[in-house]
Order: C-alpha cells, then sequence, then structure tokens
C-alpha cells in the first residue's frame, strides 16, 4: 500500500465528507518533519515595459504557497508579476499576487490527496471540496481560469491546455509559448537543469 493509499485510508476511517482544511491539517500531522521536495521547479514571471523575465524561486516553494506568495511580492514589479509551479510534473500552479488577494490556478484539485501544496491551495481558494470529490473524479482544474487573461492568455486558450493529458512541464511550456515567454522560460530552465 503506497503513501497516498494510507492517507485516503486514514481520511476515510472519519466522516464520509471532510473538508480541505481538515485534510490539510490531518496530512501536517502525517508528514514527517524534513521531508523531501518534490522533483519540479518555480518560476517567477515579469511583464515589465513590454518585457519578459523569468527567474528561478526557491525549491521550498514547491512545498510552501506562502513563501512563493512572499517572494513573489518581495519583486516589487511596477508590472505583472506571477509565479508558475510545476510539481513533479504531475500538477501545477499559478500564483498571482494581487491588492485584493492572491490570484490561483491548480491544474489537477486531486492532487490535494498526495500533496501539501495542492490542498493548500484548496483550502485558500476556499473551494467546496469534499474528499469524495477527490477519490471519485478523474483530475479537474480548481481556481481562477481567468488568472492571466489580462496578459494575452484567455481563458478559453488556457481551458484547452488543462483539457490536454501532457504532463505539467508541457503545459506550462505551452502557456509561456502562448503568452510570449517562451525563450524566456526554456533558458531559466536550461540553467536549472545543469
Amino acid at each position: 500500500m503506497g503513501a497516498g493509499e494510507r492517507m485516503r485510508d486514514r481520511w476515510s476511517s472519519g466522516t464520509s465528507r471532510t473538508s480541505v482544511s481538515a485534510m490539510a491539517a490531518q496530512r501536517a500531522q502525517a508528514q514527517p518533519s524534513g521531508a523531501e521536495l518534490p522533483e519540479g521547479f518555480g518560476v517567477a514571471v515579469v511583464r515589465e515595459d513590454g518585457a519578459w523575465r523569468c527567474t528561478p524561486l526557491n525549491r521550498s516553494g514547491l512545498t510552501d504557497l506562502a513563501a512563493v506568495e512572499t517572494e513573489l511580492c518581495e519583486l516589487r514589479s511596477a508590472g505583472a508579476v506571477f509565479g508558475l509551479l510545476n510539481i513533479d510534473d504531475e500538477f501545477f500552479v499559478i500564483v498571482r499576487p494581487a491588492p485584493a488577494g492572491t490570484r490561483l490556478l491548480l491544474s489537477d484539485a486531486t492532487a490535494a490527496l498526495d500533496y501539501d501544496i495542492a490542498a493548500d491551495v484548496l483550502e485558500k481558494l476556499d473551494a467546496d471540496v469534499s474528499l469524495d470529490d477527490l477519490e471519485d473524479e478523474d483530475p479537474f482544474e480548481e481556481g481562477d481560469l481567468g488568472v492571466l487573461s489580462d496578459l494575452g492568455l484567455s481563458e478559453a486558450v488556457l481551458g484547452v491546455i488543462l483539457a490536454d493529458d501532457d504532463y505539467a512541464d508541457e503545459q506550462l511550456g505551452r502557456i509561456a509559448q502562448e503568452m510570449g515567454f517562451g525563450d524566456e522560460l526554456a533558458a531559466v530552465l536550461d540553467k536549472l537543469s545543469r
């Protein structure tokens, strides 16, 4: 029995509907300290004066949504700022700080069964998602499909990208190409892979 199955069994032993915040609390208690970071990457994307700039985010952000938000806010750009997180090539998160609150998109809500950061995103979104929803559903996105629409990525195009069965890094690459910062993202990822 894998770790994900053990966690699901623990959650299933309680009430039939478990809130996302209760799941996150249970996962935090079950998570060993010093757990390994997942594979993947975090990249900050800045659009300023008509030019795109990509920089790597701290790898700890792959498990810590608050750390990503803080790091993005510290960039203090006059232009648009958002983060792209690829977690184990299984799912991605778009994080866009805004004065009214951080805008988020999680490419696969069912990832909350196995990843703390996905559960944190659902909790921050105040998503009405139950354990049954996550266990019985095929992967589905949760959050703001219009998170990047003012920067040239329409909800319709993002929906098409999400509907494809590509790995998360490929989906993020398509987002970058559609928006015009594909080369900048590729350059950062090339440096990270060395």
